[in-house]
């Protein structure tokens, strides 16, 4: 007859696939029915409160379709065709289901889910969203939130938005901004300011703080009326100080045009703990714009932009190229404009042969551009200049160690105070090995990079913390001069107190002379494996004054470069809701926008590589073939870094110039190379190329 069910609408008399039966009484009758809703309703129950916690049917169409498999498989209304799922209750959402067979709704579930990501795709298009937002650490969170709500998901209104989600997020990040406070009064901290000029010619100014638990973002003020104002921009950073908190506040970092060299001292005068120091980054940059501007270093510029423009500015003559090189490109975006220039200098060398061999080839000779005025010379600086590829060599064996400090005053991965010292004078000597210890060649780049280090660069800072790091203090090459000595006690004096000051003295005896807990083996054999803060706090623990200095010193950075990244996220995420709250009047909730969007970029680790599409590597190009590509010029505007912007407005990709250097066989190994991917007689220089 069948199951219980079936039992109890036949006596229910329901129709419901059974015969009523004629012999019960009445009573039995009316409970069967009873019994029949009670079970319906409480089914019911049981399935939206599966709904609600995630562990309900996927879709109606996959009920649909297992339905209707069971329906078939049995050829009648049999019970495979209304089988009753699997009991659950709510701890089961917290556990991983077991695997299981792929069954004939797979392919089902592969068409919805190519709808749901066309829909996904056309809100994007629609847009204009990058396709890296994907990419985005807040991207997944989203898509599984959603997915676990399941069917019936309200979407948030543009009022929510604006509204408490904003409002909880603010205070979310308020939390985490408590954890920086603390590492701002344990370590230290250092401001960075750095001017840029957005898309309207709007000089704007962003104030970030960086610690050993992050860079944060503090504000940006639109100085366009202001920008040469030494005095305004003075009581800018005195603000800024003093919202942060002067014991907390190590230094200031800024680039070293007139009004921030101006502001920086005053602060100095004015806050007497504090020092202002000018951007690593931008100084170096300068330095390899000073030794650009050198004649055989000017020439080689010119020439290979002269083949870089022809090749990229021709469609065919790009394919062909890229077919030579094996789609190597040639323009390497980096950290800065002239370090872009001399990095793509060097990938122009790596492909000389390809080049040789695609100038020479049938299919160029055969083209149209062989016969034109700008092939021709092209072809002829590849083939027949006798100067081009050993003046090309030479130019990189003098600039890319000063591109190696460049990245790593730049790189996040560790605060740079306690290097930049040996950096510098590693990158120097790098260079007379490089051009064979023959003064007449070296010297002139050694001039140029001392006109910029002694006067504009170098800072009692840099030598406290080269003398404080324990993996170069204990090292054989480590110069004690009377320069570096000064540098350390200068620090000491305006940093510490008259007691602090006396102590930490006393106890720098015990540092140099690896005495205690200093040259105990554990300490001597950490010295190269653990950071030099985390070696004085591992260690240093018997001279507290002596301590806390080095630590506050050696977890500075030295570059203001946190305050560039990605100027046009920050100009496109900020600006335009500042404007349209205010246009609304809306200016506390555009602010707290402003501030949220800003330090996610820092607090997420979003400022990520992503690679380049082919559009951005064109449009690269103009770092190499132009002189002219970029708006921010030091002597342009004379708040911001010497042309270090249009590759950020570009979302240009920095690359990670490691690679290339060991491929080169330059790199600040600390042992020096032998260039070996060079022609040791491409580098012949007559004295009137080196004046």
């Amino acid at each position: 007859m069948g199951g219980v069910n079936r039992l109890k609408h036949h006596l229910a008399g329901t129709h419901h696939g059974m015969k009523p039966c004629n012999k019960v009484s009445e009573d039995a009758r009316l409970e069967c029915k009873e019994a029949l809703a009670n079970f319906k309703d409480q089914k019911t129950k049981r399935n939206e409160l599966l709904q609600e916690i995630g562990m309900g049917p996927t879709s109606m169409h996959e009920s649909a379709l297992s339905k209707t498999i069971g329906t078939l498989g049995s050829g009648s209304g049999s019970v495979s065709g209304s089988e009753e799922p699997i009991p659950r209750g709510p701890m089961d959402k917290f556990t991983t289901s077991q695997p299981r067979q792929s069954t004939l709704n797979s392919k089902w579930k592969q068409e919805e889910r190519k709808e749901v990501c066309r829909k996904i795709g056309r809100f994007m298009y629609s847009k204009g969203l990058p396709f890296n937002t994907v990419n985005d650490p807040y991207w997944f969170p989203m898509i599984d939130a959603v997915a676990n709500f399941g069917p019936g998901f309200k979407p948030l209104s543009m009022h929510e938005l604006r509204t408490w989600i904003l409002k909880e997020e603010v205070n979310d990040l308020s939390i985490i901004m408590e954890d920086h406070k603390k590492a701002w009064k344990q370590y230290g901290c250092s401001i960075m300011s750095d001017g840029w000029t957005d898309g309207k010619s709007r000089c704007l100014i962003n104030f970030l703080v960086n610690s050993p638990a992050g860079t944060w973002f503090m504000k940006s003020i639109d100085a366009s009326d202001t920008i040469k104002n030494g005095e305004l921009m003075f009581k800018y950073l005195d603000e800024v100080v003093e919202e942060i908190g002067e014991k907390n506040v190590v230094q200031v970092i800024t680039d070293n045009a007139s009004n921030y060299v101006n502001a920086g001292m005053r602060l100095m005068e004015k806050r007497s703990r504090l020092w202002w120091t000018p951007c690593a980054v931008h100084c170096i940059d300068l330095m390899l714009e000073d030794i650009g501007k050198l004649n055989v270093h000017a020439t080689t510029l010119s020439r290979a932009r002269q083949v870089v423009k022809f090749i990229y500015g021709h469609t065919w003559v790009l394919s062909l190229m890229r077919t030579f090189t094996k789609n190597h490109e040639l323009i390497r975006p980096a950290i800065t404009r002239f370090a872009t220039a001399f990095l793509t200098l060097q990938s122009l060398y790596k492909q000389k042969q390809a080049f040789i061999a695609m100038f020479s080839s049938e299919k160029w000779c055969s083209s149209t551009w062989a016969k034109k005025v700008e092939g021709v010379k092209t072809r002829s600086t590849v083939l027949f200049d006798p100067n081009f590829w050993p003046h090309v060599a030479f130019c990189i064996k003098n600039t890319v160690p000063l591109v190696s400090v460049l990245r790593e005053v730049d790189s996040e991965e560790r605060p740079a105070m306690g290097y930049i010292y040996e950096l510098m004078d590693s990158a120097k000597k790098k260079i007379a090995f490089n051009c064979r210890g023959m003064e007449r060649k070296y010297g002139p780049i050694w001039r140029k990079i001392d006109a910029r280090w002694t006067p504009q660069l170098h800072r009692p800072l840099h030598a406290a913390g080269y003398y404080l790091n324990p993996q170069l203090r204990y090292g054989d090459k480590f110069s004690n001069v009377d320069e570096v000595r000064k540098g350390l006690f200068e620090c000491m004096d305006r940093m510490l107190d008259y007691q602090e000051r006396l102590k930490a003295d006393i106890q720098l005896d015990s540092y140099d002379q690896a005495m205690g807990e200093f040259g105990s083996r554990i300490a001597i054999d950490s010295r190269t494996l653990r950071s030099p803060t985390s070696w004085w706090m591992r260690f240093g623990g018997s001279t507290p004054e002596l301590q806390k200095f080095a630590i506050r010193v050696l977890s500075l950075t030295c570059s203001a470069s946190g305050c560039e990244r990605n100027w046009s996220t920050f100009e496109s995420r900020r600006l335009i809701p500042m404007m349209n709250g205010l246009r609304r009047k809306k200016i506390p909730s555009s602010l707290d926008l402003c501030w949220l969007q800003d330090n996610e970029l820092f607090n997420v680790d979003a400022i990520r590589v992503v690679s380049s599409n082919s559009q951005e590597t064109q449009a690269s190009s103009d770092h190499m073939v132009s002189s002219h590509s970029y708006k921010r010029k030091h002597n342009e505007v004379p708040s911001t870094s010497g042309g270090k912007g249009k590759e950020k407005e570009l979302n240009l990709t920095p690359i990670d110039e490691d690679e290339d250097l060991d491929e080169m066989g330059i790199h600040d190994s600390g042992h020096f190379p032998t260039i070996d991917t060079l022609d040791e007689d491409d580098d012949d220089l007559g004295e009137e190329d080196l004046s």
